[in-house]
């Protein structure tokens, strides 16, 4: 029997106590190990369920029965595509896993992790886009990661993909027509037309390349690094962006030893904080080793925020740092305004103490990394899988329109379908095993 045929079931709600859980099952006869275990109140059999419709009744647990709900979903109108059966039970870690264990004895083998959605995926319910975007709304910790999500299981770049494909698949059927068949002057006649398909196919995968920079930030969140020398008030800032103390604050330089990190949501984007231990120069080696760490994060982070004591005028320190960081993208911030004002340049002064102007900052910081024009309700590359296959895409178009002017049908329609196989990758008409085993293993057991 084909696996992907064989009833399954998993728990498909988190773990722990909840109000409710569910219990999914999917495959060829769901519906058979429900009649064992689920008892309808009233007349009606399990067998007489009406599809998508919600039944209360007694389920059967290993060792218990519990007062809960069925519904049952005819393949091929439901998740997977499959006839789908769920257990909507009282939400508890001992109930939940009674009533998987009996459904499980009762011939349904466990699912694995993200067989339902593979499921969905081989039946033809979902693309591959769509279930990857499926995965980055369950994980999404921020407003933008959901909507980045949903523009790919909505399917709307599967569908921009798949139109090119189709365009691309139109200009090599004239070409091979023309090869074929040179006599017909098949290219000759629809040369026009076949560039036209090169350059707007070229144009649609440029722009949609464009937008991953900023899709790759809202997926993953923007990370920024507090930096500057001991004693500056760093931690004391990280503990004001977060509204908690996160980081040990004290008047003794070099007491953050090690990275401290903190997120925040800001107009609906994650930002990722990482205080870093004082930059200078030290004998400690504890302090040294945190010193590198801090180097390495400056280095790696869309933005650095540089913090400088207001107070005092700067240092051969504070020179230093500003020098490590003039070819970054940064933020000098200077620090404790409360007692005294900044005598050097500056981007604007703060008081980690009273919290003045730090709601300037966090709009300051967005707009140097996210931008302040930039409208997060558009629809952003976020997934590196699609970003280099779509540029694998570009670079054989790019090919075929400079073949196309020294007249090489042959080889422009070997570009083509070299294009073609690349967009295939990201719609999962080409995606390798390898390729979907990655994506439906970040799934969960129950999705």
């Amino acid at each position: 029997m084909n696996k992907y045929y064989e009833n399954i079931a998993a728990i498909s709600t988190a773990a722990g106590v909840g109000g409710v859980a569910v219990i999914r099952l999917s495959g060829k006869s769901p519906l058979s190990i429900a009649e064992k275990m689920f008892k309808p109140l009233g007349k009606v059999s399990v067998s007489d369920f009406e599809p998508n419709k919600m039944y209360v009744g007694e389920i059967c647990g290993d060792g218990f029965t519990d007062l809960g709900m069925a519904v049952y979903f005819k393949g091929p109108k439901s998740f997977t595509g499959e006839d789908v059966v769920e257990f909507h039970c009282h939400g508890g870690t001992a109930i939940a896993r009674g009533i998987l264990k009996t459904a499980v004895l009762l011939g349904a083998r466990p699912a694995t992790r993200g067989e339902f959605t593979r499921r969905a995926f081989l039946n033809g319910k979902m693309s591959l886009a769509s279930c990857e975007g499926l995965i980055d709304m369950i994980n999404g910790e921020s407003v933008s990661e959901v909507k980045a999500g949903y523009y790919l299981y909505r399917e709307k770049l599967t569908s921009t993909v798949k139109r090119i494909q189709s365009e691309i698949k139109y200009a090599v059927a004239y070409i091979d027509a023309g090869i074929d068949y040179p006599e017909e002057g098949t290219i000759e006649d629809n040369y026009d037309e076949v560039v036209g398909i090169i350059n707007r196919s070229l144009n649609e995968i440029s722009e949609i390349i464009t937008r991953y920079g900023t899709g790759r930030i809202l997926k993953k969140g923007v990370s920024v690094a507090i930096l500057g020398k001991p004693n500056t008030g760093k931690s004391s800032i990280l503990n004001t962006l977060l509204s908690y103390d996160k980081a040990i604050v004290s008047d003794i330089a070099g007491t953050t030893r090690d990275i401290v990190e903190g997120s925040i949501e800001y107009n609906g984007v994650r930002f990722n904080f990482s205080d870093t231990a004082g930059i200078r120069t030290s004998d400690d080696k504890i302090e040294a080793i945190g010193v590198e760490r801090a180097k390495k994060i400056m280095n790696s982070a869309d933005l650095c925020v540089v913090v400088l004591d207001g107070s005092k005028s700067l240092e051969e320190e504070d020179i230093s740092v500003l020098k490590d960081t003039e070819n970054l993208n940064r933020i000098i911030v200077a620090n404790k305004k409360d007692i005294g004002k900044s005598n050097f340049e500056r981007d604007i002064e703060v008081s980690a103490v009273t919290g003045e102007n730090f709601d300037e900052l966090k709009r300051l910081i967005f707009d140097k990394t996210i931008g302040s024009d930039v409208d997060l309700s558009g629809d952003f590359l976020t997934e590196e899988r699609h970003y280099f296959a779509l540029n694998r895409a570009k670079d054989s178009l790019e090919s075929a329109k400079q073949n196309f002017t020294v007249n090489t049908p042959e080889i422009v329609a070997l570009d083509l379908k070299s294009a073609w196989d690349s967009l295939g990758e990201v719609s999962g008409e080409t995606a390798s095993e390898d390729i979907i085993e990655e994506i439906f293993g970040r799934f969960c057991v129950g999705k």
